[in-house]
C-alpha cells in the first residue's frame, strides 16, 4: 500500500495515536496465543496500545479485529522498510509520526511467519 504524499496525521486522530505505546511483540500476539499457534502474512501495530495483529489477508484477520473489540483505530505497518498508517473508520491511507521502536518486526523473520508455522499451501488460504 502506497499512503498518500503528507507527512501530516489528520487532527481528528491526534488522541488516538500514542506515542508512547509499545509494540505487543515480534508477532501477532493473538496467532501466538492461539492454541495451536497461528502464522500471518504481513503484521499490523495498534496506534493506540501497540497491539500487534495479523493483516487482513491472513487467516485470522487479527488487526482488523482488535479494531472491532477495543474501538482502536488506526493502525501502522509492522513490516520492515514501510511507515503508512490506516484509520479504519475512513479507509484512509496516510504518513503520521515516528512510533516508540521497534517500528517493525525483525527482518531476518520474514513473510509469511513465523517460520516453521506456515502451512506449504499458504496462499491459498490468504484471504
Amino acid at each position: 500500500m502506497t499512503p498518500p504524499e503528507s507527512d501530516k496525521t489528520a487532527p481528528h486522530l491526534d488522541d488516538v495515536i500514542n506515542l508512547d505505546a509499545s509494540p505487543s511483540g515480534d508477532g501477532c500476539a493473538d496467532c501466538e496465543s492461539a492454541t495451536p499457534p497461528g502464522w500471518w502474512l504481513h503484521l499490523r501495530r495498534c496506534a493506540t496500545c501497540g497491539h500487534i495483529g495479523c493483516c487482513d489477508s491472513s487467516p485470522s484477520q487479527h488487526a482488523s479485529g482488535h479494531y472491532r473489540n477495543t474501538g482502536h483505530p488506526v493502525i501502522q505497518t509492522y513490516e520492515p522498510d514501510e511507515a503508512w498508517f490506516y484509520d479504519y473508520p475512513t479507509r484512509q491511507l496516510f504518513l503520521g509520526p515516528v512510533l516508540q521502536e521497534p517500528t517493525s518486526r525483525p527482518a531476518a523473520q520474514g513473510s509469511p511467519g513465523p517460520s516453521g508455522r506456515v502451512p506449504d499451501d499458504w496462499r491459498r488460504r490468504l484471504h
